[in-house]
């Protein structure tokens, strides 16, 4: 676990593929139970800490995720959420470019619980939910591409089920149409960057993370046209 941002009211980390934010049915240690323990020793807590859990990422995610230190600050970023007020950014990498450089996509999804997936449609249809989301191409190389995208709405899979509707599934990703898996059982999607204003402080808040998601290979040098722009 690597801390990005800490201080008396909130913590980010940047999550690993693989890793759960919350407690579920696996029975895995998850990653808010990692963050407490490293509270307790890093500032020799005594009893139990306090840690909220304001946002997740799918198992197969990596990325920045946020948390609470405090019940006041989980209270506000709560609300924040809720209201649309904290801007996250994700970085996808496809095997195929989609047909525009950059566009807004807007989809009704349907869940499938069972299944664990959405299904996008172009119009509403029963029990569906309006998604919409912005992207822009910002690197490219032989074999695949970088999407950059900025979520409007948050639905289950969304990024992952928009981009395989338009013919572009992530890299990785074979429950939504991946040719095959990578190596490590991820996908290639991160959550890039995060925005908001300080629960507490109110002072505004940017962090990005450093670490590229693109494939190891040569052929990406020099070919990533969208790092550090926004």
């Amino acid at each position: 676990m690597e801390v990005i941002y800490e201080d008396n009211h909130i913590i980010v980390v940047s999550k690993e593929s693989g890793e759960i934010v919350q407690g579920d049915k696996t029975g895995d240690t998850p990653l808010s139970e990692t963050v407490k323990q490293y509270i307790k020793e890093a500032y020799a807590k005594p009893g139990d800490v306090f840690l909220g859990v304001v946002h997740r990422l799918d198992r197969p995610v990596s990325g920045l995720v946020l948390f609470a230190r405090t019940s006041k600050a989980l209270a506000r970023l709560n609300k924040m959420f809720a209201e649309g007020q904290v801007h996250k950014t994700y970085w996808a990498v496809t095997k195929n470019c989609p047909a525009e450089p950059q566009g807004t996509l807007v989809h009704w999804l349907v869940r499938n619980e069972k299944q664990n997936r959405s299904y996008a449609y172009d119009r509403e249809v029963p029990h569906s939910k309006r998604a919409e989301l912005d992207y822009r191409v910002i690197g490219h190389s032989d074999n695949y591409h970088l999407i950059e995208v900025n979520l409007k709405t948050g639905r289950h899979h969304q990024i992952r089920c928009q981009l395989a509707k338009i013919g572009c599934p992530i890299k990785g990703d074979l429950k939504y149409g991946a040719k095959r898996s990578n190596p490590d059982g991820s996908i290639s999607l991160q959550a890039h960057s995060i925005q908001f204003i300080h629960p507490v402080s109110k002072k505004e808040i940017f962090l990005e993370l450093k670490t590229n998601p693109l494939p190891a290979s040569p052929e990406w040098e020099g070919r990533n046209e969208g790092k550090g722009k926004r």
